[in-house]
């Protein structure tokens, strides 16, 4: 069975040799490989994120149809993270072992379908045990990706590369924040659904399509791809085979006893608390800070998402021209800790809450590609498969600790001030940790010129 850690390559060696060699002709080989796979990528993450957070503009008409009180929809949004965590790396190391072709298919229409069947909740228990196998769904497919780029893209180019992949978030945000409000208000009494539960129906299907495009149009490496020269891919290899200077072991085990890994899941678990504490509470915010009609809090959430995009583009950027990672990262860090405090300030007025709000996105969305530059430099192999979903997984149970937090916090209270303040402070503490990480690891060489 061939899997995506195999080293045989079907460039032979003389091939090699022969690779194009100029800046200017490896950047055209880059380009060409970018618009093949980023534009899929991206549009697959998107639905996968707006499945993931769609909950929360289901919240405005979905709370009140069911009684559910603000701790049993933090916790219903949070245990999603359950079932992913339990099968994050599972589902991973299937993907090694399979490619990614197959499984990410196989994730995008399992998700499509249960994101889709969440318009058959009509008790607690039914939300918690469909946002839970929602979860165990999804696992696999953020760090499968991550692994699969890391297999195309040298570290020196992954920074805007993870950029452009991230993109998908606050696109999600631009666009599925106004769709969920006109699906919620324009279908809110059409038979036989509520608006809610039209929104969850018509949100989940693009995903099933979407496996099957999947599974025609991705190729699993470079040795794969029809639509690549001898010399491209032979290009290709030569850049990544230059790029293997931080790498450690190669076992799935040797992920597990690595500190970084944890050290780095630290990191993580402190920028997720940040980005769901805000992300499954924006449309809320906004909405008490005096907008009530759904559509009007789609448009007014798609602010934040919205600016978020060219700081992820520069900051991107601006890291891989300088091979630098840790001070954009701590600056960025700052820059959300602001955001939060400015939300407690400014919660009444909706102008300075979304600005406020702009802040904290812009810092979550630009800070993650430029965090996932860091262990795709550390591992390789079966460790980077491994290591990658277990520092995502741990990360990741924020997101079950966050919404349930500002939940609790909100209904015991009745402010959202004192998850704010927790929240802001967490930012601080990541900026310390993020400090903590050797120098070494946080830079890398730049592009050739």
């Amino acid at each position: 069975m061939e899997t995506m850690s195999q080293t045989v390559q079907a460039v032979p060696a003389a091939g090699r040799d022969s690779a194009l060699a100029s800046h200017t002709e490896l950047s055209n080989v880059y380009k060409k490989v970018t618009w093949r796979l980023l534009p899929l990528l991206v549009l697959c993450y998107a639905f996968a994120y707006l499945d993931r957070v769609n909950v929360g503009f289901a919240k405005l008409q979905m709370v009140a149809d069911l009684k559910f009180s603000d701790t049993i929809y933090g916790l219903g949004a949070g245990i999603f993270f359950i079932g992913y965590v339990l099968a994050e790396v599972p589902s991973n190391l299937i993907l090694h072992r399979l490619g990614a072709r197959k499984w990410i298919a196989r994730i995008l229409v399992t998700w499509g379908l249960l994101s889709a069947a969440m318009l058959f909740v009509n008790s607690p228990t039914s939300f918690y045990v469909l946002r839970f196998l929602l979860g165990v769904a999804e696992a696999g497919f953020f760090p499968g990706i991550i692994y699969y780029l890391m297999h195309w893209y040298p570290s020196s180019r992954r920074g805007a590369i993870l950029a452009i992949f991230y993109l998908a978030a606050p696109l999600s945000g631009v666009f599925g924040g106004p769709v969920s409000g006109y699906i919620m208000t324009a279908m809110a009494n059409t038979a036989p659904f509520t608006g809610w539960q039209w929104m969850f129906l018509l949100e989940g299907l693009p995903a099933v399509l979407l496996g099957a495009v999947v599974f025609i149009y991705l190729d699993d490496r470079i040795d794969n791809a029809k639509w690549l020269t001898t010399d491209e891919k032979a290009a290709l290899h030569q850049a990544l085979d230059k790029e293997q200077y931080h790498a450690a072991p190669t076992s799935a085990g040797s992920a597990f006893k690595n500190l970084r890994t944890w050290h780095l899941s630290s990191i993580l678990f402190l920028i997720v608390m940040a980005m769901y504490g805000v992300f499954f509470w924006m449309p809320t915010l906004v909405n008490e800070s005096g907008i009530k009609s759904p559509l009007l809090v789609g448009l007014l959430s798609a602010i934040p998402y919205a600016a978020a995009i060219p700081t992820m583009m520069l900051m991107g950027r601006h890291s891989d021209k300088h091979g630098e990672r840790r001070m954009h990262m701590i600056c960025l860090c700052m820059m959300g800790a602001t955001g939060f405090l400015l939300c407690v300030t400014w919660q009444s007025d909706t102008a300075k809450l979304l600005f406020a709000l702009t802040l904290a996105t812009a810092a979550v969305m630009a800070i993650l590609p430029l965090f996932w530059t860091l262990p795709t430099a550390i591992f390789k192999g079966a460790a980077a498969a491994a290591g990658i979903a277990l520092i995502n997984s741990l990360g990741v149970t924020a997101g079950f600790v966050a919404p349930y937090m500002v939940g609790y916090l909100r209904d015991l209270t009745k402010s959202p001030n004192t998850a704010l303040y927790i929240l802001s402070t967490l930012w601080v503490i990541a900026a310390v940790l993020i400090y903590k990480v050797p120098a070494n690891l946080t830079t890398s060489n730049k592009p050739t010129e």
